[in-house]
């Protein structure tokens, strides 16, 4: 067995591996505070069922009740807290590994884009190469958006659910952001690189190299000497990248055992249509961008998706496509991708290509529409989609992105921000697909791109 092979082997009997343990203490050790929770979550439903029928919310029942809700929630947040305590040694695994691969991702980036960029050499080429980017990017959003939206009416997997209309006062916990133009731009413009490596803002250090990159080229022969000491750089940082991805198994171990211990197998079937209908959605998406890559990649594209799956089983097991960046960065190299290609593509995608985010952002805010019974006409639908092409650009380093766009978007549109405690609680699980659907995109990405310039050459093993 090769040594890639070996590894792949290993982060998927992780896997299993941790979903039997995370069952074992799920009906062992958490049950009860799995019952406490489960619990202190109907009787909340159950008030806020008698708040909603409340029209005066100055009188004694009303403040009775709202007295009653926060001492559950206390009662819950105590469960909770103590489960979290008790699943520390498992969720350290994964936490240790995500803050490793946090700790690489910035300088790869910064070192190979730099390289990259000044390989390149004159801006005209930088800009060719970065609309052809864009221009997969955007197609692939779209896409993506689009699919979510027809597959989301064909299933319409909220209509059984069947919900009131809860009160606008309820707090999901998640704080919709309304992105303006001017927040935008300060995202992506870095007013200190320090600070951008420091809080891996990777859209950041992707502008601060491409100025760095392009101002390299333009000194000539004397850029040369930066050129080779980011090559040396980066070389050295994807060695320590071999050093990282062998704790990966353990951190999968940690990262299904954890969520399994919480959320326990009974999430799957409570939730198992939503959840069904949105990987099968999902791996529609896979089969038409494989497809898509078939035409211009031809054969090759096979080739491609068998080197992903490593970077795949990663990211889809700690629910990090970041998780995965290093290790496909290197197999996209070994594919044959050009390094100025890769180091300018994959970073990018990062932010601009998140097919797996797209496809869930329209899936669900739709499925919290149809589960309260509320009627998007087909324009409204388009409206959400543009809405949800914009403001969805320039947040992936926000934690629970998707969530917190999806909350501002549905406020457009007088849907529930309450519905999004539908989707919390398995969230997580689609967390999952979504992380392995985006190393899908900007794999596959990268190659097109690569195709298009003429830079692909056959692969190295």
């Amino acid at each position: 067995m090769s040594k890639n092979n070996r590894l792949t082997f290993f982060i998927f009997l992780a896997l299993v591996l941790g979903v039997a343990l995370g069952y074992y203490l799920n009906v062992s050790s958490f049950s009860t505070y799995n019952d406490n929770i489960a619990n202190a979550d109907n009787k909340v439903k159950a008030i806020d069922a008698q708040i909603i029928k409340i029209k005066d919310t100055t009188s004694t029942s009303f403040l009775a009740l709202n007295a009653e809700k926060l001492a559950v929630e206390k009662v819950r947040h105590a469960n909770e807290t103590l489960r979290e305590k008790k699943l520390e040694p498992l969720t350290l695994l994964s936490d240790i590994f995500l803050r490793l691969i946090k700790m690489i991702v910035a300088p790869l980036v910064f070192s190979t884009l730099v390289v990259g960029v000044a390989k390149v050499g004159d801006i005209k080429a930088v800009g060719r190469i970065g609309g052809k980017t864009m221009l997969w990017f955007m197609s692939a959003s779209l896409l993506s958006l689009v699919l979510g939206l027809i597959m989301v009416n064909i299933f319409k997997p909220g209509e059984a659910m069947n919900l009131p209309l809860p009160p606008s006062n309820i707090d999901t916990g998640i704080h919709k952001v309304a992105l303006s133009l001017k927040d935008f731009i300060s995202h992506i413009v870095p007013k200190s690189m320090t600070e951008a490596m420091a809080t891996n803002e990777i859209l950041q250090i992707v502008v601060f190299s491409l100025f760095f990159g392009v101002a390299t080229a333009a000194i000539g022969e004397k850029g040369q000497i930066i050129v080779k000491f980011f090559d040396s750089v980066a070389h050295v940082i994807l060695k320590v990248t071999g050093y990282v991805m062998n704790f990966a198994p353990f951190a999968v171990f940690g990262a299904m055992a954890a969520i399994v211990a919480k959320q326990g197998l009974s999430v799957l079937s409570t939730y198992a249509l939503f959840i069904g209908e949105f990987y099968s959605t999902m791996l529609l998406l896979w089969v038409v961008l494989i497809l898509i890559g078939f035409f211009i990649l031809k054969s090759r594209v096979f080739n491609l998706m068998n080197r992903m799956k490593e970077p795949v089983l990663v990211a889809f097991s700690t629910a990090s496509s970041e998780a995965a960046y290093p290790k496909t960065m290197l197999q996209l190299e070994r594919f044959g991708c050009k390094d100025k290609i890769v180091s300018f593509v994959l970073p990018l995608g990062y932010s601009f290509n998140l097919d797996g985010s797209m496809l869930y952002m329209t899936f669900a805010s739709l499925f919290i529409a149809q589960s309260y019974g509320i009627h998007l006409s087909f324009e409204q639908q388009i409206t959400m989609l543009l809405i949800l092409m914009l403001t969805s650009k320039g947040i992936a380093g926000v934690p629970r992105a998707s969530l917190v766009v999806i909350a501002g978007t549905i406020a457009t549109f007088n849907i529930p921000e309450a519905g999004l405690a539908l989707l919390i609680g398995i969230d997580p699980l689609l967390d999952m697909g979504r992380s392995a659907t985006n190393v899908i995109g900007n794999s596959l990405a990268t190659a097109v791109v690569s195709k298009w310039e003429g830079d692909l050459t056959e692969p190295l093993d």
